[in-house]
């Protein structure tokens, strides 16, 4: 009998509600137990009229661009609200946000192919000569400034549009020690921190294998005290590989 890859593998999901749902599939059909624990709460902003003035401007920018799949989810579900429509070139960061934005009725979406980052969008050649250029990035509340600075640096004038909300979960320690996961995966250095935070200096769950989807996570993971960091491909299918070959060197348990 063909034992499954996962072989009943108790993993923690801890991406967003609404994100986790084709990573825990994933790891169900490769015979694991997804244990759903987001640790960021994602809102649409409080006050809306404001994002919807500035989204009215969209169509007459150079490119827009999705920080994430909660960028492309909020800021399309804003862009109809607000009867707008989008410029003659859009871009993201990650394969996720394109699948999202074609999925949207975006047919054409510059991706980076090498690594699904800000470096990586930043090396494609459609963002090397940005002056005179205006660029709208749609994103949540806060993040990293080196796209903007960047572009900016290249010439382009840049501005943000908030499309939602992101906040630290209401779930509990108690509440994830019940769930006894053998592994852990986490996809933000945002949700890392709160998980780290909550976990506090003494507990074992720092010894569990954390799979993580980008170097500068595991960096991070490092630094914060975890013994065992993964570093695994990108997207659903990059963390599901990762814990199949994980899983593979333990040998049948």
């Amino acid at each position: 009998m063909t034992r499954s890859p996962l072989n009943g593998l108790q993993v923690l999901v801890t991406r967003p509600q609404d994100q986790a749902e084709g990573l825990a599939q994933a790891i169900t059909g490769a015979g694991g137990t997804p244990l759903l624990f987001p640790l960021l709460d994602i809102t649409a902003v409080a006050e809306a009229d404001a994002l919807y003035a500035q989204l009215k401007q969209l169509a007459t920018y150079d490119l827009a661009i999705f920080i994430s799949p909660n960028a492309v989810s909020y800021g399309m579900a804003a862009i109809a609200a607000a009867g707008a429509s989008l410029p003659a070139q859009v871009a993201t960061v990650g394969a996720g946000s394109a699948r999202a934005l074609r999925e949207a009725g975006v047919a054409q979406v510059v991706v980076p192919t090498q690594r699904s980052d800000s470096e990586g969008l930043l090396a494609m050649p459609e963002l090397a000569d940005m002056v005179g250029k205006r660029v709208m990035i749609l994103r949540g509340d806060g993040g990293r400034e080196l796209l903007a600075d960047t572009l900016k640096a290249r010439g382009a004038a840049v501005e943000y549009a908030t499309c939602y909300q992101r906040s630290k979960t209401r779930k509990t320690l108690s509440e994830l020690q019940h769930l006894h996961p053998e592994v852990l995966t986490v996809t933000s250095s945002e949700a890392l921190g709160y998980l780290r935070e909550m976990l506090g200096d003494t507990s074992a769950l720092l010894k569990l294998p954390l799979f993580v989807p980008h170097p500068r996570i595991a960096a991070a993971a490092a630094r914060l005290g975890w013994h065992e960091v993964m570093l695994s491909g990108a997207g659903d299918d990059g963390l599901l590989a990762s814990l199949i070959a994980w899983r593979n060197t333990k040998g049948a348990i």
